[in-house]
């Protein structure tokens, strides 16, 4: 019977998880001759330990469970969908293939390169009572899954579509004025304050964005004042006389013909929260709890490639090793990729190390002293001298999503150090 393998490879260690309808697990290796052997099967908790050190490297305590796989084809989805296939296209050093429907623009291309996570919010429904306001179109984001840190962001956008009208002179001007509301009475009566404008015309076609980064700032501090946007209309000379938002071609939130183009909000986050530092600690005592509740001991699990077997000598080089997220059943959340090409570093760094070893000069002298004094000094090791990023759009449990980058993921040569 067929098994899929997913593989997986940290500090050292190099694991393939098998997973298939038997729920059958082990550790495969790499035997040096260019073939994959069993080392060793793993039990269900086992693989539940592999997989909370893969979640913990992604920055989850625990994975989003979802009842079923939200649609890609929403607007906040499909904006991340976007800069994800863009980056995956500068890591490969390669030309755009399609253009985006979301038309970037400069300063949002310069946050999805400064940024390290990105996560979109899609409106929902929130009731806020019996609004006075007739004229306007309140709109609401859950926002408690994003980074709590309002330091953090680096800038937030409220994007809402506009779709052509011919019922109005199409070269009128218009004004959209974005206002955080403040407070609601038992009355409906709100206090709002104006937070971003935009201008536009009833002929206009695609999308408005508002800088809002205040009002998320605000709200991520304090969840509890989060009563969303209001947004009114005005011809751009008459600020006195409202106009509803769908005579201009405001898309609705859930109208019939509103796929892809409801509104959303997108936030760009800096140095946002990270495994390591303070946090380093407090993760390796979960870890030494995790292994003691199922009896493990520290050194369970060994480095494959130091194992007692038959090996056949071969220079440092990279070897192939592919993480697959799609065996490990996590399709139902991560939106893109199914799995990345890791590769490691692995091989002998004998004497002399010649240029197309990438040695270092500190790697070619060990080598000379281990000549010498081999039960003293050991040969320098095998590493990776170059990595590269990746990047991970997923879900998180309230169907908003994020793009999270991850650095130093994919080898790209080895030497030896």
């Amino acid at each position: 019977m067929a098994v899929s393998k997913t593989i997986w490879h940290c500090a050292g260690l190099l694991l393939f998880i098998v997973v298939s309808c038997t729920a059958l697990s082990g550790l495969y290796i790499d035997n040096g001759v260019d073939q994959t052997i069993i080392h060793h099967s793993m039990t269900r908790h086992e693989r539940q330990v592999v997989e909370h050190e893969i979640l913990e490297l992604l920055g989850l305590g625990e994975r989003p469970r979802r009842a079923q796989t939200p649609p890609l084809d929403r607007s906040a989805p499909s904006f991340l969908l976007d800069v994800y296939k863009q980056l995956a296209e500068e890591h490969e050093q390669a030309r755009p293939t399609r253009s985006s429907e979301m038309a970037l623009s400069g300063e949002e291309q310069n946050a999805i390169d400064e940024s390290d996570l990105i996560m979109t919010f899609q409106s929902k429904k929130h009731h806020l009572g019996v609004l006075r306001h007739g004229h306007g179109r309140h709109i609401w984001f859950e926002v408690t899954g994003a980074p709590s840190d309002a330091s953090s962001l680096l800038t937030a956008e409220l994007r809402l579509h506009q779709a052509p009208k011919h019922t109005v002179e199409p070269a009128d001007l218009y004004t959209v004025v974005v206002h955080r509301v403040m407070s609601v009475d038992n009355l409906g009566g709100m206090q709002m304050e104006q937070v971003a404008a935009v201008n536009t015309s009833a002929s206009a076609e695609g999308w408005l964005e508002f800088n809002v980064t205040a009002a998320l700032a605000s709200w991520l501090g304090a969840p509890a004042d989060n009563r969303g946007f209001f947004i009114t209309l005005h011809p751009h000379t008459q600020p006195e006389r409202h106009v509803k938002p769908e005579e201009i071609g405001l898309e609705e939130n859930h109208g019939p013909n509103s796929e892809g183009k409801q509104p959303f909000l997108v936030a760009f986050f800096k140095n946002g929260p990270k495994l390591g530092g303070a946090d380093a600690g407090a993760r390796k005592k979960r870890e030494a709890r995790r292994w003691r509740s199922h009896g493990y001991s520290e050194n369970y699990l060994r480095n494959p490639l130091t194992d007692t077997l038959h090996w056949t000598t071969r220079s440092c080089e990279i070897q192939t090793l592919y993480v697959s997220f799609k065996d490990l059943e996590w399709q139902d959340w991560i939106i893109a990729p199914e799995g990345y090409g890791a590769f490691y570093c692995s091989g002998e760094c004998n004497f002399p190390l010649n240029a197309h070893k990438n040695a270092t000069n500190h790697a070619i002298v060990q080598t000379l002293v281990h000549l010498l004094y081999p039960n003293q000094v050991p040969k320098p090791s095998c590493a990776p001298i170059k990595l590269s990023p990746i990047s991970v759009l997923y879900y998180t449990d309230d169907s908003n999503v994020i793009l999270r980058k991850y650095k130093n993921m994919v080898v790209k040569s080895c030497g030896c150090h």
